[in-house]
């Protein structure tokens, strides 16, 4: 039987990383589930999921700075009113959502490797969900 939760994050910065790893782990714990796949999603249009080194902080401040460089928050040819056609941006580069692996209980993750959500319009109340499925 599948289990849908719903979790909400405060982000502290227009773009940042931050690492939700343990969070969906909690959520795997809650439903009891040993084998199957966890697809983690963001309803927002400015923000992302995705998968990268949790062990040394630098990265994702490189990760950060070089999309600043690559996407510049203003462009004399974005026409999108609010101002945040960057975000936009950013956020179909990486895309919504992600599905992991699930086995004996535990994400199927590399030793490095964790799940972050992507705020690339922030600071904002946001929220994402954790879609867990037998298999």
């Amino acid at each position: 039987m599948p289990h849908l939760f719903e979790l909400n994050i405060r982000t502290q910065h227009r773009n940042e990383f931050i690492d939700i790893t343990d969070m969906v782990q909690e959520k795997i714990d809650v439903s009891g589930m040993e084998e199957g796949i966890c697809v983690i999603f963001t309803p927002h249009t400015t923000s992302a999921i995705t998968i990268n080194e949790n062990a040394d902080p630098d990265v994702q401040r490189d990760l950060t700075n070089k999309l600043q460089e690559l996407v510049p928050e203003q462009e004399n040819y974005y026409r999108h009113a609010e101002g945040n056609s960057d975000s936009h941006m950013k956020s179909s580069l990486y895309g919504p959502s992600l599905t992991c692996i699930i086995t004996k209980g535990r994400l199927l993750l590399g030793i490095w490797q964790g799940i972050y959500f992507c705020e690339f319009d922030g600071p904002r109340s946001r929220k994402y969900f954790v879609k867990i499925i037998e298999g």
